[in-house]
């Protein structure tokens, strides 16, 4: 599969060259690329200037995208970036890599800023599974978003910005007659993948055999629980034969409706949009619904005075279901007998091998409400022609409510009914204050910024629980007959902070650009509560130099080269203090201690170095860029084990050192274009080569579950017993040793004693490589477009395999290629001999490691636009009708539902799959109006 895919690439690569000879030459369409204008921290900077790397997405390349989380809008769209859900969970949360991941224990998600505002990024749900907090953020408000990816551009963030910067641009009016646009969409949704499942005939045919080989149990046992499971229906001959799945997933839909008025003059713009996305999940009772609305607008009531407002309002309510690791969690059906009907009389059956999450279905109801604001006054100064004087006030207030009622009759329920109700608010206020100057001297430009910024955070939270209710018609707290536990907290930081950059520029051709902030933050250590970043970057536009000015090849070269300095501030707060639980014994309040204070804990720092080429030829109708990357992470934030004798179990501390590198590579071109048809490509692809230097504790292993953190290893990667088949003659499972023989080398004879093989690093979590490919076709009326993408090198574990695919352990349904299991003496096969509860190849080990290889048609959209002339004649400048799809297609190996369906608890460690939903494919039919 991975061939073909590969020869589609070739194949439009050479169209690409192909294309561009012969053809008019564009240059007012190279300008506009090179001077296209790109958002930096408190500034603003072009294409053609830029010393950093950084990645734009504009709004065209997002709109269509038909999900409700606008990260899955940016996937294969910036080299480097890796973006992937955790699972399809609709407010599953995002796991988003910026030249690989930079820290072990504090926080790896970039820095989100929208419109200058540091965003609340935190999850705060109480199942155990993540909520997304941007779900709140529809892709409708965005502009653009810019991806500061090299720490040149990044260390104008400082203390936060070691996992990269993503900028968020909100819209704003344009100069002209009001706009009224106005989208409407329809879409359906189904799952990626099933998985195939033993279906009734095959279920007592593996399981009476599994019992027959059976060390100690006897037929009369295992047909006593297929008579239980069935609910004493003839089993035998297949009366019920119940697929799960059916009940599991479900038709999902998607409804986006969206409307925005918007304009402006000399003096003044405004935009207003509003929004709202309906979105039934492919999980049974996993539904989201999200309003939002914004107003952004700006005046300049005289000459040298500019205010504005924006301000963006959101709220979002998710039906949710619970966490990977919960039995009544649909996704844990699968393990229930296919000889078990899922309702009997009505009602959920609750005979089943496990607990029959119908029950959790009908008689339990969990809603988390994110209610959201975002803020920003504004106003700037002209003090001077050149010099300018911003203030930003800027406000994110998270409000999260959560509702969780299981009644009487949900499964191990002994309390006549449980009701959880939590509640967080948290509030961020940004108070930014900077100076811009520009400076032109024939030749020679400047352009400086110097400022400050204040920002205070502060979390409220509370919770509580209520048991025994009346009636399951009774579901407030109100109704409990006994409140049983009880929750609240307090907690908030801050950051002081000040911060310069200058640029400047020769002629076009020589750029240099320094920066450099100081952070304070509460979250430190009283002799390291400061710290400095500093960046360093230049550029050098050769094609501008007179042996390269008049090439009729060369449209565009600049070498790029940049360091920079970035911290990493996501542990917590109050890390560095002497920590102590409140808690009470019959009645009476105690304290106990729960870490150590540190006084020099410090901020996690990375350096980093860039290298890059920014190339053109033939009026850029090929462009691109070419980068290496080294980025060493130092001072690395780590719990550190302290002995009993101390009072403390642990510290915070600064040990260990980690390094990412990597090349990127970049290719725009422009295949074709005349007056009725165009063809633009990109395509881009990024390898990350990760490492940990240094760990705590002398650099000793640490080893949680199936992972292994280990120095001159991958971070996190899979440690496990290396599974060796089957041995042909008995059917036992076998393993490789991996031991040191007395010679000092490896042992890899086979053993079917798991104790006796030694663990092995097998893998990691993280792909080497990550690319994406994106087509945008134009003819006449129509427009087509797709993005390809792809991950190569990771693996995923599967943690339920050793429930689900263990050749008739236990009476779990199994996937159907455990048929293929061991019967008699000869057989070559991978899967052991079916033995009820003898364990044989249940341990964790290799066997249930897989690549997690795939190529994606991620998006593709086809739309038709009716004719100018027509539309014009109704008062309407344009109607556009689409269809557009995600997760379209999946190429790919791995055996299980999909390669990015990740579980959403720590169960199996980082990279594992535990009952884990897959995404969702979606289709959506929509129409576009502007007037």
């Amino acid at each position: 599969m991975k061939k073909n895919v590969l020869k589609v690439s070739v194949a439009s690569l050479f169209f690409m060259g192909v294309g561009v000879y012969g053809q008019k030459k564009d240059t007012a369409a190279t300008e506009r690329k090179i001077d296209e204008v790109i958002v930096v921290g408190y500034g603003k900077s072009t294409k053609a200037k830029l010393t950093d790397n950084v990645a734009k997405i504009s709004s065209e390349s997002i709109k269509e995208v038909p999900n409700a989380n606008f990260q899955n809008s940016i996937v294969g769209k910036a080299a480097g970036v890796r973006v992937n859900q955790t699972n399809g969970k609709l407010e599953s949360g995002f796991n988003i890599n910026v030249r690989g991941t930079a820290s072990i224990s504090a926080g790896t998600s970039p820095l989100y800023v929208i419109d200058g505002i540091p965003m609340i990024n935190s999850d705060e749900s109480t199942n155990g599974a993540p909520v997304n907090p941007l779900v709140t953020l529809s892709a409708t408000e965005i502009e653009s978003i810019e991806i500061l990816k090299d720490a040149s551009s990044a260390a104008i963030y400082g203390a936060r910005g070691s996992n990269g910067v993503v900028l968020i641009t909100t819209k704003t009016g344009k100069k002209g007659k009001p706009r009224l646009t106005l989208n409407l969409s329809q879409g359906f949704s189904g799952p990626t993948n099933k998985v195939k499942w033993l279906n009734a005939k095959q279920y007592v045919e593996l399981f009476l055999e599994s019992g027959r080989n059976s060390s100690w149990a006897d037929q009369a046992y295992v047909e006593n629980r297929l008579d239980g499971y069935s609910n004493n229906t003839d089993w035998r001959n297949g009366v019920i034969d119940t697929d799960w799945q059916d009940y599991i997933f479900q038709k999902g839909s998607v409804r986006d409706a969206d409307f925005s008025v918007s304009g402006g003059d000399e003096r003044y713009n405004y935009m207003f949009t509003a929004s709202n996305n309906d979105t039934k999940g492919i999980i049974r009772s996993n539904d989201l619904n999200r309003n939002t609305a914004r107003l952004n607008v700006s005046a300049s009531p005289i000459e040298k005075i500019k205010l504005g407002l924006n301000i963006g309002f959101s709220r979002t309510s998710i039906d949710r279901v619970s966490n990977d690791n919960e039995f009544t969690t649909p996704m844990q059906a699968v393990a229930l007998a296919p000889i078990s009907p899922a309702f009997v009389d009505g009602e959920p059956f609750d005979g089943t091998t496990y607990a029959n999450f119908l029950l959790e279905d009908k008689y339990a109801n969990y809603n988390t409400l994110i209610k959201r604001v975002t803020a920003k006054v504004f106003g700037e100064y002209k003090i001077l022609k050149n010099l300018v004087f911003h203030t930003d006030y800027g406000f994110d207030n998270y409000n999260q409510q959560e509702v969780n009622f299981r009644g009487k009759k949900t499964p191990f329920m002994s309390t006549n009914g449980y009701a959880y109700n939590s509640f967080v608010d948290t509030e961020n206020i940004v108070f930014s204050n900077y100076l811009n100057y520009n400076l032109a001297l024939g030749s020679h430009s400047f352009e400086a910024v110097v400022g400050t910024e204040f920002n205070k955070n502060k979390r409220k939270f509370s919770s509580v629980t209520g048991i025994k209710f009346p009636s399951d018609d009774f579901q407030t707290i109100d109704s409990a007959g006994e409140i049983s536990a009880g929750r609240g907290s307090v907690d908030e930081f801050a950051f002081n902070s000040v911060f310069a950059r200058i640029n400047y520029d020769y002629n076009g051709k020589y750029l240099f650009k320094a920066s450099i902030r100081r952070d304070g933050s509460s979250r430190f250590g009283d002799e390291n509560r400061y710290g400095t970043f500093r960046a360093l970057s230049a550029g050098w536009v050769i094609s501008k130099e007179d042996f390269l000015s008049s090439s009729s090849v060369i449209s565009f070269l600049k070498l790029r080269a940049s360091w920079g300095e970035t911290g990493n501030a996501e542990i917590g707060n109050y890390a560095s203090k002497d920590q102590w639980v409140a808690n009470s014994y019959k009645q009476i309040p105690g304290l106990y201690p729960l870490r150590k204070g540190n006084n020099k804990l410090g901020w996690e720092k990375s350096t980093q170095t860039d290298l890059g080429i920014d190339f053109g030829f033939f009026q850029n109708r090929i462009s691109g860029e070419i980068d290496y990357y080294n980025k060493k992470t130092g001072g690395l934030l780590a719990d550190k084990n302290l002995p009993y004798t101390s009072g403390y179990p642990n510290m915070f501390g600064n040990e260990g050192d980690m390094k990412n590198n990597g090349f990127e590579f970049v290719l725009n071109t422009k295949n074709f274009k005349s007056q009725d048809f165009s063809w633009e490509s990109s395509f881009n692809i990024a390898n990350n080569n990760n490492k940990i230097l240094a760990l705590s504790d002398n650099n000793a292993d640490q080893v949680g579950g199936n992972i292994i953190r280990r120095v001159g290893e991958r971070l996190d990667s899979f440690y496990l017993v290396e599974y060796a088949g089957v041995d042909s003659a008995n059917g036992d499972a076998l393993f490789y040793k991996n031991t040191i023989k007395a010679d000092g080398s490896l042992d890899k004879s086979t053993t079917n004693d798991y104790s006796e093989a030694q663990r092995i690093v097998a893998g990691n979590s993280t792909p080497n490589w990550i690319a994406g490919f994106t087509n945008t076709i134009d003819y006449k009326n129509f427009d087509f477009s797709f993005t390809f993408q792809g991950e190569f090198g990771a693996s995923i574990y599967n943690a339920g395999g050793v429930f689900q695919s263990v050749n008739a352990d236990w009476f779990d349904n199994q996937t159907v290629d455990q048929m293929n299991r061991w019967q008699k003496p000869g057989d070559i096969t991978m899967v052991p001999q079916a033995r009820l509860g003898d364990s044989n190849g249940t341990q964790a080990s290799t066997r249930f490691l897989e690549k997690a290889n795939f190529v994606r048609l991620r998006n593709i959209s086809l739309g038709y636009s009716l004719d100018k002339n027509l539309t014009a004649n109704w008062g309407i400048s344009k109607i556009r009708f689409y269809v557009s799809a995600i997760n379209a297609l999946t190429f790919t190996k791995y055996s299980g539902y999909d390669p990015e369906a990740r579980s959403d608890t720590s169960r199996g460690g980082g990279g594992s799959t535990f009952y884990s939903a897959p995404p969702a494919k979606t289709v959506t039919f929509g129409i576009n109006v502007n007037f």
